[in-house]
């Protein structure tokens, strides 16, 4: 079997933001608006985003994953750009997308998301979207969960549920009896030192990992590189995070980067490897890190 290729980016927060009507900024979406233009458009840059797009498919991927926030105030004026984009990274059988907590960032428009994007977020035996979905591609197994739910200000928690994590077991259940390669896509990182951006049942879902176990989770939300291990029924789980892809590098946070991962058979066992690519802090986009995963 020849190597497969899996490409993860994450909270592209697509520039630039749109007009907003005066009658679309209330409530939490006025402090939002305020934040943007004040402070995040300066660091939040389409070029940049181009940039890491343009490197990115010249690797060839096999397949991309985006693990959310592909808008920023889910204005109904964002969504149709945000599809545009996507369709620029790759078509709905080359690409798998969930949504971030920016995607549902109010009531009114939560739904905008799986309307707008819903081909490349179905699981391919589902007429209609339903969270979590299984995509196979190669051989992996594309497990896709939303985490994205409408939060008051100041907030950026996440929530699967109970129906979610249910379903999401009966997946699992089966997948483990399948020779796969099974890869969790969730916006929210598993563990997070802050209350206001945690995902709040992530102690229900790691103990679901831990009986039945996945090779890989992949996530974004804290726009950082981050590797967390978390125990599995037999061998710990990488969780891995990665940068907002439109980000320059400022305090605290680097520039835009994507994951490349390399997965193939090894013997009765699977190897993964991790190639880090995106700004560092000489002129354009470089290799960064290897990483052997498993």
């Amino acid at each position: 079997m020849a190597a497969f290729r899996l490409a993860h980016l994450s909270d592209p927060h697509l520039p630039p933001l749109p007009a907003a009507r005066l009658r679309d900024l209330a409530g939490k979406r006025a402090l939002g608006y305020l934040n943007w233009t004040r402070n995040r458009h300066k660091y939040h840059r389409r070029d940049v985003l181009d940039a890491l797009v343009k490197d990115m498919q010249a690797q060839q991927p096999d397949h991309v994953a985006v693990t959310g926030d592909l808008v920023n105030l889910a204005l109904d004026a964002e969504f149709h750009p945000a599809r545009q984009w996507l369709e620029g990274v790759g078509q709905p059988s080359d690409v798998t997308i969930v949504p971030g907590n920016h995607d549902a960032y109010v009531r009114a428009t939560r739904h905008r998301f799986t309307h707008t994007f819903g081909d490349y977020l179905r699981g391919d035996a589902e007429a209609t979207v339903s969270f979590p979905f299984l995509r196979r591609r190669g051989p992996l197994a594309l497990i896709g969960a939303s985490s994205a739910v409408p939060t008051p200000p100041l907030m950026a928690t996440g929530w699967l549920g109970k129906a979610q994590l249910e379903a999401l077991e009966t997946i699992l259940a089966q997948l483990s009896t399948e020779d796969a390669f099974r890869v969790l896509l969730v916006h929210h990182p598993l563990h997070s030192d802050g209350r206001a951006k945690r995902l709040t049942d992530s102690h229900q879902l790691r103990a679901l990992l831990q009986r039945h176990g996945v090779e890989l989770v992949l996530h974004g939300h804290d726009h950082i590189h981050s590797t967390m291990w978390f125990d599995g029924p037999e061998r710990k789980i990488p969780a891995i995070g990665v940068p907002s892809a439109s980000a320059l590098a400022r305090k605290h946070y680097p520039g835009a980067a994507y994951n490349l991962f390399t997965v193939e058979r090894d013997g009765n066992g699977w190897r993964c490897e991790q190639t880090v690519r995106g700004f560092g802090k000489h002129d354009g986009i470089h290799e960064l890190q290897q990483v052997r995963l498993s």
